[in-house]
């Protein structure tokens, strides 16, 4: 685990090298096919000689979700062990990886930059738009809410753009797990899990490197793959593939809301607090982590033998 642009990649490759490893992806973006310059998504000739699990899977017009991404991981985990080999699961997606170890929680909370999202839809369409959108994803909540209720509307739709799970089903999930006596967030995997995570020591040599790597996505043609994107009928702004951090600034770009230099500053910005979130998510981690430093030139060796067979 780590922060985006900590070098995580490179040390699960190292990893995969040194032991009878399979690669798990834990990306909520990497799942998206032509979505690979603003996700960093490894090239061919390394995907082609150490392959991965849940990378190019779905088309950016479908939504993922935590509990997709649980019954998919649980699958592979399984299937990967049955092989003698050892699932070794790496990304930056922290929620995937809290749902996997602790089970899911009982409702997504809030999230400000979904809600702005849904906030930017409903001034250009109107909330009866927005109302609309929820009715083709959650149908009973739709009948349930009037158009004029905003605020309902707006918890809804968030809950399912959250999770890719509707209002209607988690409620009930709920009924099902209070009439089975199971507590939400309880863990049902049956193995140890190891937890490592990489991520510079300085905050603002991360800061250096989110930096240089957006604008060397602008250079490999960041602007041009999103222009892909753009160019289709069928994808708009609000799906959580185009709401990725660098997509959706690139997004604006393409539409006229920002110039390039603005969607270039305003992607870095937002990858920063990816990052500033990822790294709250890692501190406030309850089972224990080993950490390493993504410039000390020991990271690969030590975490290889943190991992050594006798302590798996």
């Amino acid at each position: 685990m780590g922060p985006t642009a900590s070098g995580k990649t490179d040390l699960a490759l190292y990893l995969a090298e040194h032991l009878p490893c399979e690669l798990v992806s834990v990306d909520s973006a990497l799942v998206y096919r032509g979505m690979d310059i603003g996700t960093a998504k490894p090239d061919a000739d390394t995907l082609a000689r150490f392959p991965h699990h849940l990378i190019d899977i779905l088309d950016p017009a479908e939504a993922y979700s935590a509990a997709r991404f649980c019954s998919d991981a649980q699958s592979l985990i399984s299937d990967i062990h049955a092989r003698g080999r050892i699932p070794l699961l790496v990304g930056g997606t922290m929620m995937y990886f809290k749902a996997l170890s602790d089970g899911l929680a009982s409702m997504p909370p809030a999230d400000p930059a979904i809600r702005a999202g849904i906030e930017a839809i409903a001034v250009t369409e109107g909330w009866q738009a927005v109302h609309g959108r929820l009715a083709e994803v959650d149908p009973q909540a739709a009948e349930r809410i009037h158009p004029n209720d905003p605020q309902r509307i707006q918890r809804a739709y968030e809950v399912y753009l959250l999770s890719g799970i509707s209002l209607t089903d988690w409620h009930l999930r709920q009924a099902s797990e209070k009439a089975l006596g199971q507590t939400p967030g309880s863990s049902f995997l049956p193995y140890t899990m190891r937890y490592l995570s990489i991520a510079p020591v300085e905050r603002q040599i991360l800061h250096q490197r989110i930096a240089q790597r957006f604008e060397l996505m602008m250079q490999q043609g960041l602007v041009e793959e999103v222009q892909a994107l753009y160019s289709r009928s069928d994808l708009h702004a609000g799906l959580p593939s185009i709401r990725a951090v660098g997509y959706r600034q690139i997004w604006d770009y393409l539409e006229g809301k920002l110039s390039r230099d603005e969607a270039v500053e305003k992607g870095v910005i937002a990858t920063r607090q990816l990052a500033k979130r990822q790294l709250t998510w890692l501190r406030g981690w309850k089972a224990e982590i080993e950490w390493f430093d993504s410039l000390d030139p020991k990271r690969f060796d030590q975490a290889l033998k943190a991992l050594e067979p006798a302590t798996i």
